[in-house]
């Protein structure tokens, strides 16, 4: 059974390695941005308060995140084949919670994978993704903002999980099948 979790900025490539990765393992993507993105379309209470902000390109508040994290990984999906985490945890404190989640509900993961990409780049490829995605909350000052906030409480995640001897790197600023390539033999 295979559990992993995708680290990377935004525009590293995680949810598409995830995704490509979760239908070749047969195993659940779970996208806490996707889900977001599914809320506020939906305009529901959760999606409402989201919204505000990442239409800053500040991150939701863990309060906002931690049920619905819980509640995903105890679906039988999750359960019974394993899981890819993409977009969670984004901070200690998150990483934190799912330790403890994961032991209260018999589940443990076996890496963390940091998609590397420099920081250039990852503003070019947000800039494209929101031209053909429509996506308007990727705008040039958002999305700068969104990398200093990943630089501010996601990067201390590297060494939480290097202490925890889970950590990989790997680089992402390659071809998509060669990026693909490199996670499928890390993990298999």
């Amino acid at each position: 059974m295979t559990r992993l979790i995708f680290l990377g900025a935004p525009g590293a490539g995680k949810g598409t390695q995830a995704q490509i990765l979760a239908e070749s393992a047969k195993i659940p993507h779970i996208s806490t941005g996707d889900i977001l993105r599914a809320e506020v379309k939906g305009q529901t209470e959760l999606g409402l308060k989201a919204k505000s902000y990442m239409d800053k390109g500040e991150l939701v508040p863990d309060s906002l995140l931690l049920d619905m994290i819980r509640a995903r990984l105890s679906q039988s999906d999750a359960v019974g084949s394993g899981w890819i985490l993409d977009g969670f945890p984004r901070n200690v404190s998150q990483a934190e919670f799912l330790d403890r989640l994961l032991t209260e509900i018999g589940q443990n993961y076996d890496l963390a994978i940091n998609l590397d990409v420099p920081q250039d780049r990852l503003v070019e490829r947000l800039l494209n993704r929101a031209t053909i995605q429509n996506r308007p909350d990727d705008t040039e000052d958002v999305i700068r903002r969104r990398l200093v906030v990943y630089d501010q409480q996601t990067l201390p995640l590297i060494d939480y999980y290097r202490q925890k001897g889970v950590y990989r790197e790997v680089n992402g600023d390659r071809e998509l099948a060669v990026v693909t390539q490199d996670l499928e033999t890390l993990v298999n």
